[in-house]
């Protein structure tokens, strides 16, 4: 496997790229519900201060990760992460985070983030009224359908907060972030 920019030339690898998100999705999230929503996230990912790299063998897309510069390049936020379902783990998704954050701190940041959504019910923290102390939940959380959060944790991100109803009621977004670079 091999970590590279994603060409925007590269109209394959652009299509199958799509097609991981859609599917990586599906189920979980109504962001990307058709490649082409899909297509035009990967699109956008070439803009000024942004990282799109994919994970790779040979012409196979196995994964993306995308970054966008944020706080006068101090932050970056990890937007998205896709991995194909059927590769998924095997060591992917980790790879891509460890590249993106080698390629954010190599531009000067500290603090690589994002938001993790739980919009179909999988955390302790979703179909609940958050307030007025969304921190003392968040003390709490738990994670009984399987919430990505967990792989993040495992990738050394914090969980350092919480926008309750943030996908509409009792669908919160889960803020995590980790320190990056020199420390």
């Amino acid at each position: 496997m091999e970590i590279t920019d994603l060409d925007p030339a590269d109209e394959a690898a652009i299509a199958q790229t799509a097609r991981i998100v859609v599917e990586a999705f599906r189920g979980h999230s109504p962001a990307w519900p058709d490649l082409a929503s899909a297509e035009a996230e990967v699109r956008e990912s070439f803009g000024e201060d942004r990282i799109s790299r994919i994970a790779r063998e040979g012409d196979a897309v196995l994964g993306w990760v995308g970054g966008i510069r944020e706080y006068d390049g101090h932050a970056w936020e990890l937007h998205p992460l896709a991995v194909d379902p059927a590769r998924q783990g095997e060591g992917v998704g980790r790879a891509l985070v460890a590249d993106l954050e080698q390629q954010v701190a190599a531009a000067g940041a500290t603090t690589l983030y994002l938001g993790t959504d739980d919009e179909d019910g999988r955390t302790s923290l979703s179909d609940s009224n958050l307030y007025p102390n969304p921190l003392e939940h968040l003390a709490s959380i738990e994670n009984p359908g399987g919430h990505p959060y967990e792989f993040y944790r495992s990738c050394g991100f914090s969980v350092v907060g919480v926008i309750p109803d943030a996908n509409g009621p009792g669908k919160p977004d889960i803020l995590m972030a980790k320190r990056i670079g020199s420390d």
